[in-house]
């Protein structure tokens, strides 16, 4: 999935120069792991193997599944971490492992690569329609890291990569069936949501260093609670699409999503990331409730 705080190629290119852009000589394993977002790409990881559990994938199946959706999200994180470094370097962003020095950016760079070219053969083990649709959503977040994080359009790969996501579990079942709308539309609204959230702890370093995308244009306070809103909805999608009675466990995910929109996704931060996480928890009691109501998919196989 899309990362934020994405870099033009032009500028990704360049290395920048002087004691932050100074790294070691050998590249540090510590320092690849803290430039992969490990926690996103976790995140995202392990939403796939719920998805694949819940839809009835068999082991096989669902290891390259997962392995796919893992090499992905490590993909996207470096080339997100490596087409940011001159931004992060003129913000002063000590966190990031390429402004420490901690890790070489041609280590980065090929790292981003590799992952990329692990992906293919692994998405398409599903099938060439299933891993079709994977390296659709893959290939929207490096487009979001290199050009589109600074457009009006930059919520749009998020919605595409997280709206693929089911699509890539499901058409690797017998059959290849897609999976059903309510779960598609549940998914993009919560990617684009994790999007405003994403943005919203960087919103001022991103604005001094010229980025653009729609939640800058809007401001803060908006995004915020666009942000809440289409995290919400994602819920809402969820409960309500199904056929059926919705169950109290359903009513429980509804209210518990309201008041995290309330009390932290909708709200700006300043630089912390309590909406983003905030978004993820939400995301996992989604797939704890896809889980409980297999029966919803059990049909796809």
């Amino acid at each position: 999935m899309p990362r934020a705080r994405a870099e033009t190629p032009d500028a990704a290119l360049t290395v920048p120069t002087g004691a932050a852009g100074a790294a070691p000589r050998k590249p540090a394993v510590s320092g690849l792991l803290g430039a992969c977002h490990p926690v996103p790409a976790a995140a995202v990881t392990l939403l796939a193997a719920a998805l694949a559990a819940a839809v009835g994938r068999a082991l096989p199946g669902a290891a390259f599944t997962v392995a796919a959706v893992a090499a992905g999200q490590l993909s996207v994180g470096w080339c997100n971490d490596r087409a940011d470094l001159r931004r992060d370097l003129a913000t002063g962003r000590r966190d990031k492992p390429l402004v420490r020095g901690a890790v070489r950016p041609a280590a980065v760079t090929a790292a981003a690569l590799t992952a990329l070219l692990l992906c293919v053969p692994l998405s398409l083990a599903a099938g060439w329609l299933a891993g079709s649709a994977h390296l659709c959503g893959v290939a929207a977040a490096w487009a979001y890291n290199l050009r589109l994080k600074n457009t009006p359009v930059s919520w749009l790969p998020y919605a595409l990569a997280f709206g693929l996501l089911p699509a890539f579990v499901t058409l690797g079942l017998p059959g290849a069936p897609w999976p059903p709308w309510w779960l598609t539309a549940a998914a993009a609204l919560l990617g684009a949501g994790a999007h405003f959230a994403n943005v919203l702890p960087d919103i001022d370093d991103d604005l001094a260093t010229g980025v653009s995308g729609l939640p800058h244009r809007i401001g803060a306070r908006r995004a915020a609670a666009v942000g809440g809103l289409l995290v919400l909805g994602s819920a809402v999608a969820l409960v309500a699409g199904p056929p059926g009675r919705v169950p109290p466990y359903g009513w429980g995910l509804l209210a518990a999503t309201a008041s995290a929109v309330l009390l932290g996704v909708g709200r700006p931060t300043g630089r912390s990331r309590i909406p983003f996480l905030a978004t993820m928890a939400v995301a996992a009691a989604d797939v704890v409730l896809l889980v409980v109501r297999g029966s919803d998919l059990a049909g796809l196989g």
